[in-house]
């Protein structure tokens, strides 16, 4: 249930790439709970009068993934996930990274997405499935990336520069990291022609 709007201060809506204006509504009344939800166009997320502005930033970031999550729950079969990944190309790759298939694969537990070069294929852990969107998309262009230049070295992360989440959503995937306290695996693994997209962040 919102807050009293009479015991809150509302902060000025910022905007973040690829999201709704977010508006943060300060309660006196709230001591330690924090909620969010979609309001119209924009997301408001509810906080206690007494967080610092620092605590804000992080509390905000966490409600607005943890709503994307849970918005992002149908999970795109092969079909989709080819489709959207050939729009992802056009939009940041111009089109020239075209994937022979996309497809969940349940056999990658150290490693979020693969992609071998030579035969145009893409494979994404299931475990991405219910994350974010924006954390989809990042790992299918890292992907995709790797159809253009097969290493990590500086051209391969210009390419992802393009893509304005890939700080944020490199990020959200360590802290899945942490959480689950994975091993730390070097971002090439696998076949000789296999490129890959491991647990840990990669450089």
């Amino acid at each position: 249930m919102p807050a009293d709007p009479r015991r809150s201060v509302t902060s000025k809506p910022s905007r973040d790439p690829g999201t709704s204006a977010v508006e943060v509504r300060r309660s006196a009344r709230r001591s330690r709970t924090v909620s969010a939800y979609r309001e119209g166009d924009r997301t408001v997320v509810l906080i206690p009068a007494r967080m610092s502005e620092a605590e804000e930033r992080r509390w905000v970031g966490v409600m607005l993934d943890k709503l994307a999550a849970k918005e992002s729950r149908s999970v795109l079969g092969d079909r989709e996930l080819t489709e959207r990944a050939l729009r992802l190309s056009g939009q940041y790759f111009d089109g020239r990274a075209r994937p022979g298939s996309v497809r969940w694969v349940t056999n990658q537990n150290t490693r979020w997405g693969s992609c071998t070069p030579s035969e145009g294929s893409i494979r994404l852990s299931h475990r991405l499935q219910g994350m974010p969107e924006y954390v989809v998309d990042y790992v299918l262009l890292h992907e995709l990336a790797h159809l253009l230049v097969p290493g990590h070295g500086p051209r391969f992360w210009r390419l992802l520069e393009a893509y304005p989440r890939t700080e944020r959503a490199r990020g959200y995937l360590e802290g899945v990291v942490a959480a689950d306290r994975l091993p730390h695996f070097p971002g090439h693994t696998g076949s000789p022609d296999g490129e890959g997209l491991s647990g840990a962040r990669e450089e």
